[in-house]
């Protein structure tokens, strides 16, 4: 189930509370995504930016400024800043990742070519830089070019790290600290450094987003092996690429020497075949190795919840100790 398709829907009422903050990104994100000379620019990014997308890492940045109080203009800027990193990063695994869709439409990519699809997510990271430095804020600079850095980084550890049996549980909270939580972190963070905020808050602020981000990616690991359509992506993705998530890192370490062979099969060598991916499905419960996981996902929302309320009590606060909460009721 995914948070589109859910009863509860925190991620929605914090868009109404932020609506016309929000309206101003879309605006902005439209603005600046525009070429000159290059049409294919906004074809491809529109593809992507106006494909349904939540919005949730950009709401992060703007909630973050509400709470902290903030009456500038620039917390839209790092709004639209977090949102073309994102979508730069979506455009590049996708080609990397061979997808052919992407919150449940054709990726980029296929509908163009992979060539387009780099280069304009590349054209996006430009962009992105340019809204940083119109914020006249060096810290907040640094910090979304540490961010943007350490999701390359992440990327490029999950690929050398993928197929490989011997990936660890540190492996693997390595590369989603890089490639997803570190926007989240950084989302927040930034939130609070355009508000002048002192540094308690800002780590707060970090936390929140660090926590909640690597939930995130677990939860979305877990629907991998037991989502449905509705989550934008195909059953069964992960397998099909040889990514080591955190609940195939369980069932290996706990496999006999038949399910290592399979695993070594399947994704040690990539030579799979119909009904291995039910097969993995039912390893996986054997194991135990999907509740565990889902076990590993709550507590990191506990975590969440637990730098916010370091906070002032609002009511931003509270739809986003909401939406922490529901990234993990999507498994439960």
């Amino acid at each position: 189930m995914s948070l589109d398709v859910a009863a509860t829907k925190p991620h929605e009422r914090l868009a109404v509370a932020l609506s016309d903050d929000l309206t101003a990104v879309n605006e902005m994100i439209r603005a600046r995504m525009a070429s000159e000379h290059a049409p294919r620019i906004p074809q491809v990014t529109a593809h992507l930016v106006e494909a349904g997308g939540k919005r949730l890492r950009p709401m992060l940045t703007l909630a973050a400024a509400r709470m902290c109080g903030y009456n500038g203009p620039y917390h839209v800027h790092l709004a639209a800043t977090v949102e073309f990193i994102h979508t730069a990063t979506l455009l590049h695994d996708d080609v990397v990742d061979e997808s052919n869709q992407r919150r449940g439409r054709p990726t980029a990519n296929l509908l163009w070519d992979n060539t387009s699809s780099v280069l304009v997510g590349d054209y996006l990271f430009a962009r992105s830089f340019q809204l940083m430095v119109e914020t006249g804020s060096m810290r907040v600079l640094d910090i979304l070019a540490n961010a943007s850095a350490t999701i390359a980084e992440g990327e490029v550890l999950q690929l050398t790290a993928a197929a490989d049996l011997t990936t660890t549980e540190e492996i693997y909270f390595k590369v989603v600290r890089g490639k997803t939580a570190a926007l989240f972190s950084a989302a927040m963070e930034v939130g609070g450094v355009i508000a002048d905020q002192d540094e308690a808050t800002v780590k707060a602020l970090f936390d929140y987003g660090d926590t909640l981000g690597i939930a995130f990616q677990i939860v979305d690991d877990l629907l991998d092996y037991g989502g449905t359509e509705a989550i934008g992506k195909n059953t069964g993705d992960d397998f099909r690429e040889r990514k080591l998530t955190l609940p195939v890192i369980r069932a290996i370490a706990a496999a006999d020497d038949a399910e290592r062979e399979f695993w070594a099969r399947t994704i040690g060598k990539g030579r799979q075949k119909d009904g291995d991916l039910d097969h993995a499905i039912s390893l996986l419960a054997k194991h135990g190795a999907m509740e565990t996981t889902r076990q590993t996902a709550l507590e990191y929302v506990v975590q969440s919840k637990a730098a916010l309320a370091a906070l002032p009590d609002s009511e931003i606060r509270e739809m986003l100790m909401d939406l922490a909460d529901y990234v993990v009721a999507r498994i439960t």
